[in-house]
């Protein structure tokens, strides 16, 4: 299992790559307000992760990983709204930042399930 720090790490890369993606965006209206709630949810993605690793006890960190995870599974859906208008190279880029939210999802819920 990744440690702490690590996720740490991975959560808060994960939040200035979706920066990067966002550079590369053509913000029609849609884009631009889909991107301001991709921005805020990969945050809080490790925001939320840090918060719980200052846990208070184990029912805390349970409920605040529980809010990092939801913010990973809505990094996820705002990365499937944003439209790379068919440029195959922004679409790529917007893939795998797909995946990663899938994977910190799926390690937020290990960690979860573990508690």
């Amino acid at each position: 299992m990744v440690n702490n720090y690590d996720l740490e790490q991975r959560t808060e890369q994960f939040a200035k790559d979706v920066r990067q993606f966002i550079r590369l965006l053509t913000l029609d209206l849609s884009n631009y307000e889909d991107s301001k709630q991709l921005t805020r949810s990969s945050g809080s993605v490790g925001a939320n992760y840090i918060e719980a690793n200052e846990k208070l006890g184990d029912k805390d960190f349970k409920f605040r990983a529980k809010i990092a995870r939801k913010e990973a599974k809505e990094s996820r859906y705002w990365l499937r709204l944003i439209d790379t208008l068919g440029n195959k190279e922004v679409e790529q880029v917007r893939i795998r930042l797909e995946q990663e939210a899938t994977e910190l999802l799926k390690i937020l819920s290990a960690i979860i399930n573990k508690v």
